[in-house]
């Protein structure tokens, strides 16, 4: 275990490098999209590989992919807990220019809102109901189609670790859209690099892709399925976690 001075301490090292480095890197992108769309995935990728590399060698902060890893292939679409920052960085590393299903008011923030709309990401009106819904399925089968990988978090924001928070139905609209499998997977970013917590606590996240979901299962049906394996595993990640960090306490 390491002492609070060297966690604040990391913590405030890496906190002003990772908001300065993104800052910079969102200034270095705008450019780059009247080029190309592709050169700004590349550089997307990049971004994640040395905001990665900063919380390995600052924070030390690691992670591992587990589980059924052969079925992140193009095209695929995702289910996955939110608990961190964290997770919507990973996904560019998994898969070549994913696109994410994101709320509305994060198209409004400046200069990342523009870049993300240009890339093709689906911004969800909450309040629109059934309208949101439509535009949802209409975008997701055109990225689809395209080849491109949808990542949603069905929770629709992130979620702490141990804290009950509903499924909300825009996953499910999606999947009806897609008429394809879903791939749900579980995480346990938050008990690492918490929802707007200043500390990032040393460890290795652990990522797992569970069996997918197969297509035409009624509402109803799929929406428990998929809460309760993603749950499930959530909680099995935890405790894994918490129980090798009891384990190693002096």
């Amino acid at each position: 275990m390491i002492s609070r001075l060297v966690l604040v301490v990391r913590s405030t090292v890496f906190n002003i490098l990772f908001f300065g480095f993104t800052t910079i890197a969102l200034l270095g992108a705008m450019p780059l999209i009247l080029i190309s769309t592709r050169i700004v995935r590349w550089y997307s990728r990049q971004w994640a590989r040395i905001v990665f590399a900063m919380a390995r060698g600052v924070a030390d902060i690691t992670w591992e992919l587990r589980g059924h890893t052969e079925l992140l292939k193009p095209g695929t679409l995702v289910a996955c807990k939110h608990q961190s920052a964290w997770d919507t960085i990973v996904f560019v590393l998994l898969f070549d220019g994913p696109v994410y299903v994101m709320k509305k008011e994060l198209g409004y923030i400046p200069i990342y809102g523009w870049l993300a709309k240009s890339q093709g990401h689906i911004f969800v009106d909450r309040k629109a109901g059934a309208s949101a819904i439509r535009n949802l399925r209409r975008q997701a089968q055109a990225a689809l189609k395209a080849g491109r990988s949808i990542v949603i978090f069905p929770q629709g924001t992130r979620v702490a670790p141990r804290t009950p928070a509903p499924y909300q139905p825009g996953v499910a609209g999606l999947y009806s859209a897609a008429q394809a499998p879903v791939v749900p997977m579980a995480l346990n970013s938050g008990l690492f690099w918490g929802r707007r917590k200043y500390l990032k606590h040393p460890g290795t996240i652990l990522v797992e892709v569970l069996p997918e979901i197969p297509a035409g299962l009624d509402r109803d049906t799929f929406m428990a399925e998929l809460e309760t394996r993603i749950e499930t595993a959530t909680t099995r990640l935890e405790n894994e976690t918490l129980a090798a960090q009891d384990a190693s306490s002096p």
